[in-house]
């Protein structure tokens, strides 16, 4: 069993940055790729950075130039680094991992069982 633990959401201005952070708990050698997803209310979450072993990181279209993630090797952590945020970027975000081995197929919230409680970034223009 691993339990991600999300910190760092924030109030901003548009244009600021942000460090989101994610500590993993229980067994995380299991993990085979862990990612931030965010959601705002009434639509389903999206992944915005995602790792993989093998593989490297994955970005949705709209944070590349943006968002940085970065695992460290112990897959202990995970942080998200968000520079020149704007106001779409504003939701509730959630580190996710997944106990197995996978692809840069898996990059649905289906594909992740193990999810932490979120943490609200919210950018005012």
């Amino acid at each position: 069993q691993v339990q991600p633990v999300e910190s760092g959401g924030d109030s901003v201005q548009a244009g600021g940055s942000l460090r989101l952070s994610c500590a993993l708990s229980g067994r995380p050698r299991n993990v085979g790729c862990m990612g931030w997803f965010r959601q705002v209310p009434g639509r389903g979450r999206i992944g915005v950075a995602l790792i993989y072993d093998d593989y490297g990181p994955r970005y949705a279209d709209s944070v590349k130039g943006r968002f940085t993630i970065s695992q460290d090797t112990a897959k202990k952590s995970l942080d998200l680094y968000m520079i020149n945020l704007k106001p779409e970027d504003t939701a509730m975000y959630y580190c996710a991992a997944e106990p197995r081995a996978c692809t840069p197929d898996h990059f649905g919230p289906g594909d992740f069982r193990a999810w932490g409680q979120g943490t609200q970034v919210t950018v005012s223009s």
